[in-house]
């Protein structure tokens, strides 16, 4: 029974998708509550699903250099059960009801999604502002949790290849923003916490004003907002000032170069480039910039550093659009026999042919050309619709941009291309890892 029913809401999802891909307006409607919750509601009756998230506006830049991985253990926290939903039962409850949820914690926030049968919209309100109002924070939970979070941070920093470039790369980059440690945090800070410290955590930024309600499918605006009121109106806001780092990483203009020996096989190179942070001007030509270099099989490092000197197996790009700040990571892979040394360089110029050289009006068009697709593709699920109204008004304080950011990317030009790479991938700006095997050392 219950495959039968993930493969309908599978069935259904498809259609959903490809009845959206031939329209591209996002039409919703947004309003506070007295509490300042912000709430956010988009209609899409194709298909009877509704995906309620809450995003909490809290990451591991809001921790503290002594007690970090706080907002990542939480995301886990969460799922721990309330003063009305028994320990454990949390997700029995939405997997019983044919549905499925998750969330997820980045270094700016933290979010909680169900999709769910419309008619079960009352049934995710309720599990939502079940973990806003009367999360179980206690022993039990703590210790249980402190296992499950320490074990992941064991397994995806140190047992994972590579991995370590999470945590190596952005402690060398800032000196003085919380960016600098992961969102996993410290094992060690996370043992030593108490009830009291999570306890805390949670009374200062897991309340209505430091969080956005988004609610989307099958839904009628009318009977949601009664539901709304009924579950979320009634939850104190917090009346303390919530906490926003205030510092702002300095220009940097001095390159930071590291040997990493890893438990690999193979050697590899990154490098990190001090980026604008998202929504910025500069933030749209940098990432048309860094889709140019090495997005995909097309991209000019891949043709160039694979294709033709066959001096990289791999090579690609990942951008980091923090709230703050940014970073934009390259990273390739050499062949066998190649000197990392001589992967850098032509991977340096690259860099350097777009410091000095217009891109062509063909390249231009083509990058344009991903970025239309990539925005329908992008808001094409009820979930990523979702997200994207949340986390754009979560950062910009604007839901609209869902509908209006592609024509930052449509004002990109050639010259604002060249301008931002002379700017920002600079050597004096960025990180350089060299990783090798430990029998290197």
């Amino acid at each position: 029974m219950k495959i039968k029913r993930l493969l309908t809401s599978f069935i259904l999802l498809t259609f959903a998708i490809a009845a959206f891909a031939q329209t591209n307006k996002i039409e919703f409607e947004e309003y506070d509550l007295d509490n300042g919750l912000h709430v956010i509601l988009h209609q899409d009756n194709c298909f009877p699903l509704v995906v309620v998230t809450i995003t909490y506006h809290v990451g591991s830049k809001n921790e503290k250099p002594e007690r970090t991985g706080y907002a990542h253990f939480f995301e886990h926290l969460m799922f721990e059960g309330s003063k009305n939903i028994a320990r454990g039962e949390y997700s029995k409850i939405v997997d019983k009801a044919g549905g499925t949820l998750n969330a997820n914690t980045t270094w700016d926030r933290t979010f909680f999604y169900e999709v769910l049968s419309s008619n079960q919209l009352e049934l995710g309100l309720w599990l939502e502002s079940e973990r806003m109002l009367h999360l179980n924070v206690d022993s039990i939970g703590v210790v249980t949790q402190k296992k499950v979070v320490t074990e992941e941070i064991k397994e995806r920093l140190e047992n994972q290849p590579y991995s370590s470039f999470i945590k190596e790369i952005p402690v060398r980059a800032f000196q003085v923003h919380p960016y600098q440690w992961t969102v996993l945090g410290s094992a060690e800070h996370i043992m030593a916490a108490t009830e009291s410290d999570y306890k805390e955590f949670y009374n200062n930024f897991y309340v209505p004003n430091n969080a956005v309600l988004t609610i989307v499918g099958d839904i009628d605006f009318d009977e949601a907002k009664v539901l709304i009121d009924k579950y979320y109106a009634d939850i104190p806001a917090s009346e303390n000032e919530i906490y926003r780092p205030t510092q702002v990483e300095p220009i940097k203009h001095e390159e930071v170069r590291d040997t990493i020996y890893d438990n690999i096989q193979l050697p590899a190179i990154f490098q990190a480039y001090h980026t604008p942070k998202s929504g910025t001007k500069d933030y749209y030509a940098v990432d048309m910039l860094g889709t140019l270099l090495s997005g995909g099989e097309s991209s000019r490092f891949y043709k160039i550093l694979v294709d033709e000197k066959q001096l990289a197996m791999q090579a690609g790009s990942s951008p980091f659009p923090f709230e703050d700040a940014g970073l934009t990571l390259a990273y390739a892979f050499p062949n066998m026999g190649v000197d990392l040394k001589d992967l850098e360089a032509s991977m340096n110029a690259e860099i350097e042919r777009v410091h000095n050289e217009l891109i062509s009006d063909e390249e231009l068009q083509k990058l344009k050309n991903q970025y239309e697709a990539n925005a329908v593709n992008s808001n094409a699920s009820l979930e990523s619709r979702a997200y994207n109204l949340a986390i754009n008004y979560v950062f910009h304080k604007d839901a609209n941009l869902i509908n209006t950011e592609i024509n930052n990317y449509l004002a990109v030009t050639k010259e604002d291309i060249m301008r931002v790479a002379k700017e920002y991938f600079r050597k004096d700006n960025r990180v350089v890892l060299y990783y090798l095997p430990k029998s290197q050392q």
